[in-house]
């Protein structure tokens, strides 16, 4: 109620900043979409090796589960960080400060290389069997 209030007392300083708060948004919906998709990747690749019964090796199982419970890490942690990310963005729009999230973009791109590098390797070893 009190954040209403300030509102209505300010009304061009909240229109001010409503384009960047409107971007924060949409990013972090963007971010939230990437989460969902990695989380995806993960399941069906899980499923789709269990269901079609591609190979009956031991070790081709278990790297598909480790896949399927990476991917589904990684989603997780996407999903964390960019929750993280708006609110602190969103803080920094209202004090008129911009800071760089440099940090969690490399970290969230390291895990998703990883991602895409265990896949590779899982469909390498896929074809090589």
């Amino acid at each position: 109620m009190d954040s209403l209030k300030k509102i209505k007392e300010q009304p061009e300083e909240s229109v001010k900043f409503a384009q960047q708060h409107l971007a924060n948004e949409r990013t972090y919906l963007a971010w939230i979409r990437t989460a969902i998709s990695i989380t995806g990747v993960g399941f069906l690749t899980t499923s789709l090796h269990f269901t079609i019964k591609i190979s009956s090796f031991s070790y081709l199982n278990t790297l598909a589960i480790f896949l399927g419970i990476f991917a589904c890490i990684v989603g997780f942690i996407t999903g964390l960080l960019s929750t993280i990310l708006y609110t602190r963005k969103r803080r920094e729009i209202q004090e008129g400060v911009f800071i760089p999230s440099n940090h969690s973009i490399i970290f969230i791109s390291t895990l998703f290389s990883l991602l895409i590098f265990m896949i590779f390797m899982y469909l390498s070893i896929l074809l090589l069997s």
